[in-house]
């Protein structure tokens, strides 16, 4: 169990219906920048894993030391979240060893490894439930899955309809799980876990799995519906779920992605900052857990212009001007693939991830916003980095150099 810092906010009153405390993990100096492997489309790249390999130097020298693959099991859907025999590790990425090869150049280049784990549903190899490889009853599906013919207890989180909602409430299904993350761990030599669709069974599971393995990264996928008139509910929606699993797994930080896009649309950039002055997304309140980021393969469009149907793309003029925000600011931050490599901006992003290792700005930097208003967003981060975003004049004064800058902002080292 990681130890943690107990930090109690005073909130406005009338913010928050639950006195949750926030809580900040042990080790929050680290300075880890991921990397989102892959894209919605990147099995058409045949075999990815060789891509992966190829770009670790590249990844290595911008700053990048965590890599998120894809799912790398067997599966029913291309893209690997319709998982079918999880022990397979030969997929439309690739082939089990040049997966193995892949994170092993990754591993020389000093880069992590997380994979991304779909534990919530399975499917099953020729109907709906024949589990193989491996080889689970019909016990093992929730009595209320769609199917209809799941002996199991009822889902302990949210459904899913494409696939058979998993028990894990059978200790077999427990037990099998655990064996196939620690084969991940042995084999292809996996890192760490990206948690998909985590609303989909209760936190305690999710934290067996992570105890069982002891990874050095996790981080889950807590996504729900954003109201952008009430952020608050949003953040502390995730601060409940990082309770239940007591802090030792991060979370993506969805509440700062909404946010920040809206505040970058409009130039509404109040939203910014919340009613006692700190960054309103989860950054805000548990920074050391939150895994920042501007768009992902569900959210963002991949190569050709790919978008999924329920998509929420981050406005296109305004990525580069997002990652100059997450890119100084706390948190851990995530950069996708498409946006490094096809979008043109990889020497931008690279031009902004050398000033914050050389502000030394990490996971939990404080953050001192000055302005947060229409058209301007400034704000000083650790005491060595300054940006402003907007199209309004602003600097830091005096003993400040500018260090980067682009559309709609500019960043100062001191």
């Amino acid at each position: 169990m990681i130890k943690r810092l107990l930090a109690v906010f005073i909130l406005a009153a009338g913010l928050l219906q639950t006195q949750s405390l926030v809580l900040f993990a042990a080790g929050s100096g680290e300075t880890t920048v991921m990397m989102q492997g892959f894209h919605w489309t990147s099995w058409k790249t045949a075999p990815w894993w060789g891509e992966l390999g190829r770009r670790a130097g590249e990844l290595s020298g911008a700053g990048i030391n965590l890599v998120w693959l894809p799912p790398s099991s067997d599966s029913l859907a291309p893209e690997g979240y319709l998982p079918r025999k999880l022990n397979v590790q030969d997929s439309n990425y690739g082939t089990a060893a040049q997966l193995g090869a892949a994170v092993r150049a990754l591993h020389a280049r000093g880069i992590r490894v997380i994979a991304d784990i779909v534990v919530n549903h399975r499917v099953g190899t020729k109907g709906w439930a024949d589990f193989a490889a491996p080889a689970w009853g019909p016990d093992s599906v929730c009595s209320d899955d769609e199917w209809g013919q799941g002996e199991g207890a009822p889902d302990t989180g949210k459904g899913f309809h494409a696939g058979r909602d998993i028990d894990h409430t059978k200790a077999y299904v427990r037990d099998s799980i655990k064996g196939w993350l620690k084969g991940l761990q042995d084999g292809p030599g996996y890192d760490g876990w990206r948690y998909d669709y985590a609303r989909g069974l209760a936190p305690g599971y999710l934290l067996g799995y992570n105890r069982a393995t002891a990874p050095s990264f996790a981080v889950a996928e807590i996504w729900d519906d954003l109201d952008l008139n009430n952020t608050n509910a949003h953040r502390q929606a995730s601060v409940d779920w990082m309770d239940a699993v007591n802090g030792e797994i991060k979370v993506f930080d969805f509440t700062t992605k909404g946010v920040l896009q809206a505040a970058l649309g409009s130039g509404e950039y109040w939203r910014l900052a919340d009613a006692n002055g700190r960054p309103s997304g989860l950054i805000g309140w548990w920074p050391a857990n939150a895994v920042t980021f501007i768009d992902n393969h569900d959210t963002g469009p991949s190569p050709g212009g790919k978008l999924k149907d329920k998509g929420w793309p981050f406005p296109s003029d305004k990525v580069q001007a997002g990652y100059a925000y997450i890119l100084t600011h706390p948190g851990v931050p995530c950069v996708y693939w498409p946006h490094f490599f096809d979008w043109g901006l990889k020497e931008p992003i690279t031009a902004l991830l050398k000033v914050r290792r050389a502000a030394g700005i990490n996971s939990a930097s404080p953050v001192s916003i000055l302005k947060a208003e229409q058209g301007l967003y400034a704000a000083v981060i650790g005491g060595r980095a300054a940006l402003k975003l907007g199209d309004r004049p602003w600097n830091p004064g005096p003993g400040w150099s500018l260090a980067a800058e682009g559309p709609f902002y500019s960043v100062w080292t001191k």
